[in-house]
């Protein structure tokens, strides 16, 4: 793990040597991970829209035959929470429980509208996770301890850092709803903060994904999902310093 974490510390200073991008460079690179978070982090949960789909729904705004409403909106609210957080990232916005609140709103808001932004009020179980999450009513002070505890690691390695943010929001599991895209945005919200850019689960990783979570949640190994964090992570980085021109930096 810890030559991992020394390959994307490494490629991110190469990285910065070529900061900043031009603005056409900029966006088409934007442009694609959006399209590619987008689409896999929606999959993910069940979501049929295929990466050309999710590209015509995102860019061009058309509609797609034989895919539901709900899927169409899925895509699009998660793209208008990938844009807010952006912004947030550009001002500089700490992690706070509103915060969390506001990505999950934004996920939910045309879908489920009633529990956007709003805690579970139940119980709940995770389908095929022996973790039991915590009940409903410590979930707000759960939220937000997370957010102090993110705050109290600053001095580590950002992958890490940002593993464990996104692990720590799926074991509350503070919503009804919207739980992974939530946790996966706040991820990436934390990578971005760090300089970093957004790391992509794929669809092909959900066993892998779903495996590693478990290992953190029930075993208290977070090792298996900051690892997987760290190769998507280094995949974007190889993204981003191909479009500057280096031929395989490692």
């Amino acid at each position: 793990m810890q030559e991992k974490l020394l390959l994307v510390s490494e490629l991110k200073r190469k990285l910065d040597g070529f900061r900043p991008f031009s603005p056409v460079q900029a966006a088409r690179l934007r442009e694609y991970l959006l399209v590619e978070w987008t689409h896999h982090s929606t999959a993910l949960e069940g979501n049929t829209l295929s990466l050309r789909e999710t590209r015509l729904v995102l860019l061009d705004g058309l509609t797609v035959g034989g895919k539901t409403l709900r899927e169409h909106l899925e895509v699009v609210d998660h793209r208008d929470a990938v844009e807010w957080l952006e912004e947030a990232v550009r001002g500089g916005v700490p992690l706070t429980e509103g915060l969390v609140r506001e990505v999950h709103r934004l996920v939910l808001k045309s879908t489920f509208p009633g529990e956007a932004g709003r805690y579970r009020r139940g119980g709940v179980r995770i389908a095929g996770s022996r973790h039991v999450p915590p009940a409903a009513g410590d979930v707000p002070s759960l939220v937000r301890e997370m957010a102090e505890e993110y705050a109290g690691r600053a001095g580590e390695h950002p992958v890490l850092r940002a593993a464990w943010l996104h692990w720590r929001l799926a074991w509350i599991h503070p919503f009804a709803d919207g739980n992974g895209r939530t946790a996966r945005l706040l991820m990436n919200f934390s990578l971005m903060r760090d300089g970093y850019p957004p790391a992509v689960i794929r669809k092909e990783d959900r066993l892998r994904y779903l495996d590693a979570l478990e290992a953190a949640s029930i075993g208290g190994d977070l090792e298996p999902f900051a690892e997987l964090v760290a190769e998507r992570v280094h995949e974007s980085l190889l993204l981003y310093l191909e479009a500057a021109g280096v031929r395989k930096p490692g």
